[in-house]
């Protein structure tokens, strides 16, 4: 659990992307702030601050979640993995697209970009938790990621091709 620091300011110890951080910051903080403020992992979005558009979602503790509706304080002791880390290798290097990323590009599945990383770390999660969706699955999976460009056919059919992806690892 995160110390407090004369009442207003806590002390959070996370993992960020395999690397250790530790920051005394206001106990108000939400994460995606502590992340794109204080740590400076601007690929993760503020779209909304409430929790309507999904734009920030990052891995916490291997489990998608929208970083704006988590104080830092709360993320203390946990891991966070951010849409800077997923092409990534296990060495911390460049590792080039990843074969969610892949398949948005592939399949033409962003257009402005603003809400891509948070639709590829919610489609991460979905091919967690059920690696060969239907399209209708799909669709219910990225629920709650808002897109205000491409109208979804091609974000969906980017989760199908990385899927078909992932199986033929």
């Amino acid at each position: 659990m995160a110390q407090v620091q004369d009442g207003t300011d806590v002390t959070v110890s996370l993992q960020v992307n395999g690397r250790h951080e530790v920051h005394t910051v206001p106990a108000r903080t939400l994460l995606v702030h502590h992340l794109r403020n204080t740590l400076g992992l601007t690929g993760t979005h503020v779209g909304c601050d409430t929790t309507q558009c999904g734009a920030c979602t990052v891995e916490l503790d291997g489990t998608a979640v929208k970083s704006c509706t988590v104080l830092a304080a709360q993320a203390d002791g946990s891991s966070v993995r951010t849409i800077e880390a997923v092409s990534r290798g296990e060495d911390g290097r460049d590792g080039g697209l990843d074969h969610v990323q892949q398949a948005f590009w592939d399949q033409h599945g962003l257009q402005c970009g603003f809400c891509t990383p948070g639709m590829v770390m919610a489609v991460r999660q979905l091919l967690r938790d059920n690696p060969r969706p239907t399209e209708d699955e799909v669709r219910r999976g990225i629920d709650g990621n808002l897109c205000r460009c491409t109208g979804y056919q091609n974000i969906v059919a980017a989760a199908l091709a990385a899927a078909d992806a992932e199986a033929a690892m």
